[in-house]
């Protein structure tokens, strides 16, 4: 769950560059009449347009899982390899993780899966997000795509979905499992900041006129500082309705507040004791809590450090060296 700060909304745009563009060419030829003109700008629709996912993956499907009703969507680039398999934060989708698919894939295979309550997955309950039941259905999900004998499995999970990877790993009932990559998710700070989240989710903007505005808004608002990230990331996280006639959020965080805690209690232990190759990936040193900070002096798991990215690291670039 992305805790920045409180974000004002956009005004809508005025002047055009065609317009600008008007005001300011000659009335007559001058000395300078032969120097270029500057190219125009893209205009706000273009520079934010929405971009597909196929730019980034190879295939979207749907895992329905038996004996219920859940069907969980789910994103794959790559042909061979490991898998690494991807969970994302509370409110993104699966395509927050497009950008790095495109430079994972180089060297293994992707799976991007959009939890229950989020992007195109659709279950009986949108609203449970307990780690219980997230982690059910991670595992769900893997042993229909592989059934009984999945490939090498490096779990990758940015904020909440870093906790789900943790957990999903603390189980030990993954026998394919040969990785965890935690992504700017720490125990002590985001148990410090859930006291916060109701007022940051109840500030941020609520309706947007288009798809366009919301991407914009996230850009200058500074929640997503790779504009592609957001261009094909946003719209996933999107919903349209009829009666208001505008794009509200598809996943209402607000009303998951009683799983919030559970998320991430005892996270640091739980990371620690996973018996895999560990990475943590942190927007900001000042992330470490003191667990953390005595396990990774004990070599228990490599830290890296990603500076101005955001708390959305892998919207920005992630290479693994696989």
């Amino acid at each position: 769950m992305d805790s920045s700060s409180h974000m004002a909304s956009l005004p809508e745009d005025i002047i055009t560059d065609e317009h600008l563009q008007q005001q300011t060419q000659p009335a007559s030829a001058s000395a300078f009449a032969s120097v270029p003109q500057r190219p125009p700008t893209k205009s706000s629709s273009e520079k934010y347009a929405p971009l597909d996912w196929s730019v980034y993956f190879d295939k979207e499907d749907d895992v329905a899982i038996p004996e219920s009703n859940d069907v969980f969507h789910v994103y794959t680039a790559g042909t061979e390899g490991p898998v690494v398999f991807c969970l994302h934060g509370g409110g993104y989708s699966g395509l927050s993780f497009a950008v790095s698919a495109s430079k994972i894939k180089e060297k293994a295979r992707v799976v991007a899966m959009d939890l229950r309550g989020h992007g195109k997955s659709l279950t009986e309950d949108d609203l449970d997000l307990s780690v219980e039941t997230m982690c059910n259905d991670v595992l769900a999900v893997i042993k229909e795509l592989y059934s009984d004998s999945p490939p090498a499995i490096i779990l990758v999970g940015h904020s909440m979905g870093g906790s789900i990877a943790v957990h999903v790993a603390a189980r030990r009932s993954l026998s394919a499992l040969a990785g965890l990559v935690v992504v700017d998710v720490v125990e002590g700070t985001a148990m410090a900041s859930l006291i916060h989240m109701q007022k940051i989710l109840s500030s941020r903007m609520q309706h947007f006129s288009s798809i366009e505005k919301a991407i914009e808004w996230s850009v200058r608002g500074g929640s997503l500082r790779n504009i592609d990230s957001a261009r094909v990331s946003i719209p996933a996280t999107l919903k349209y309705d009829h009666s208001k006639k505008c794009y509200l959020y598809r996943t209402e965080l607000e009303k998951t507040e009683q799983y919030w805690k559970g998320w991430y209690e005892g996270l640091s232990d739980k990371f620690l004791s996973c018996p895999v190759p560990k990475l943590l990936l942190l927007a900001g040193t000042d992330r470490l809590d003191r667990s953390l900070t005595i396990g990774q002096m004990q070599g228990k798991f490599q830290m890296v450090v990603v500076r101005h990215t955001g708390h959305a690291i892998q919207m920005y670039l992630m290479n693994l060296q696989l």
